[in-house]
C-alpha cells in the first residue's frame, strides 16, 4: 500500500500560504531553535514530506510564531509608524489596518514590522 505524505505544497495550500513561505519557514526556524518548524517524516530525493495527520501539529507551530496571536495595548511602533504613514497618505486606521492584513497574508515569510517598514520605504520613493 502507498503511503501517502504532504510536501512544502501540499503544506502551503492547507495553510493557505506559498511553498515559498514554508520554505523560508523551515530555513528561518530549524531544529535547534526556539521555535524549530516540525520536522519531515521522510525525505525522498531532497523533499521532505509530512503525514496528513501532523497537519494540526503544523498549524498550531504557525499559531505560536512570534508576533501572532491576541494582542492588546499600544501597537507596536513599527504599526505606529505606519499607521502614521497611512494617514499622511489618506488612508483611516481600517483601511490602513487591512491594507496591512492584506500584505500580511500575501508574504507571510515577512514580519509585521518588515512590512510596514517595506510599506512607508514605498511610500517614500
Amino acid at each position: 500500500m502507498t503511503e501517502r505524505y504532504l510536501g512544502v505544497l501540499g503544506i502551503g495550500e492547507a495553510l493557505g500560504v506559498s511553498r515559498h513561505a514554508v520554505h523560508k519557514w523551515r530555513a528561518r526556524y530549524p531544529a535547534g531553535s526556539a521555535h524549530p518548524f516540525p520536522e519531515p517524516d521522510a525525505e525522498i530525493d531532497g523533499a521532505p514530506g509530512w503525514r496528513p495527520g501532523r497537519l494540526g501539529e503544523i498549524v498550531r507551530w504557525r499559531e505560536g510564531l512570534p508576533g501572532r496571536g491576541a494582542g492588546g495595548g499600544r501597537p507596536p511602533a513599527a504599526r505606529q509608524d505606519y499607521l502614521k504613514a497611512a494617514a499622511e497618505r489618506g488612508l483611516d486606521r481600517d483601511e490602513a489596518l487591512r491594507a496591512l492584513a492584506t500584505f500580511g497574508e500575501e508574504f507571510p515569510e515577512m514580519t509585521e514590522p518588515e512590512i510596514c517598514a517595506w510599506l512607508i520605504e514605498s511610500w517614500r520613493r
